[in-house]
């Protein structure tokens, strides 16, 4: 019945998604630059593995920069709908990428182990190094997360928790040079082993989870009984079927037939389906409520669904 869509993101939003993540940037090159140089002269594979999952940071943030560049661009001929999905693909680059770097660590690691007489002893500093990467990793994540969670970004979220998973394998390797220092020098390589696991796991959930987007994933559940709820409450409104959703980057799309009084006029029904369109966009991240009318009586529960 209607095809406009709701307001862009802010510009103020914007800016704020793009500075949270050139911290994120700084830090990470910083992070990255002290953890390789200080892990190939402590000798400790762990550390080197961590200043890589760092390195793989800063590509996961320029791809965040692009999205956010891009994702907000207004609709146009061709992306009637508008770029909200370049979010949903530069998630699924990340998770890529992740997934790269992880199945490359746990290689290495791997080759490491068959050979336990040539690991090396580790140096003192390559524990400074760990411990101060994971304050940084853990202090930068939660300041993401609270720029993410106030956006309502899914990406710059997704990019917080690749931060707390580095402050998770920072954790790791530390421990692991704590015990190579005690004569366990297995245990550096071992660490190296475990924090390739977890970004190769969080790379795949993350690639996961946006694939089932780009190929029209509904909303979460409770998004989905809101606004059933939302459109019932409608006055007018004297039921609700065939509701349909799917994800446009952090935003939905929103298809939904409406019972109403048969006997009234063309204009009053039309008022009620834009009331209706107007409170779901009002209460949640909708791009569009797609409205299709239907005279309220026994017929409509065998109604098709179909075009509006």
């Amino acid at each position: 019945m209607n095809v406009s869509t709701s307001p862009l993101p802010t510009e103020a939003a914007s800016q704020a998604a793009r500075r949270s993540t050139l911290v994120s940037v700084v830090v990470n090159i910083g992070l990255s630059l002290v953890q390789i140089v200080v892990g190939v002269f402590a000798h400790s594979q762990a550390l080197i593995a961590d200043g890589l999952h760092s390195l793989s940071d800063l590509v996961s943030d320029f791809v965040v920069l692009f999205a956010n560049r891009y994702s907000g661009k207004a609709p146009d001929a061709d992306h009637q709908y508008g770029h909200q999905r370049y979010e949903n693909a530069a998630s699924f680059v990340i998770g890529a990428i992740l997934l790269a770097v992880g199945v490359g660590m746990l290689w290495s690691a791997l080759q490491k182990l068959q050979t336990p007489a040539l690991i090396p002893q580790v140096h003192l500093v390559a524990l400074w190094v760990a411990l101060g990467a994971l304050v940084a990793k853990e202090l930068l994540f939660r300041y993401m997360l609270a720029v993410a969670q106030r956006l309502r970004s899914s990406l710059l979220a997704a990019n917080a928790w690749h931060a707390r998973s580095d402050a998770a394998s920072s954790l790791v390797v530390a421990i692991g040079i704590v015990g190579n220092l005690a004569g366990l020098k297995l245990l550096d390589p071992i660490a190296a082993l475990i924090v390739g696991f977890m970004v190769g796991r969080m790379g795949w959930a993350f690639a996961w989870r946006s694939l089932h987007e780009l190929m029209d994933h509904a909303a979460d559940a409770g998004d989905i009984e809101r606004i059933r709820e939302i459109v019932a409450a409608t006055p007018g409104v004297q039921g609700v079927h065939d509701l349909r959703t799917r994800k446009m980057g952090d935003m939905i799309l929103v298809d939904v037939h409406l019972e109403i009084d048969g006997t009234i006029s063309v204009s009053a029904g039309h008022a009620i389906a834009v009331a209706a369109r107007e409170r779901v966009m009002a209460a949640l991240p909708v791009l569009d409520v797609m409205t299709h009318v239907d005279p309220a009586g026994p017929a409509t529960a065998t109604t098709p669904a179909g075009p509006a």
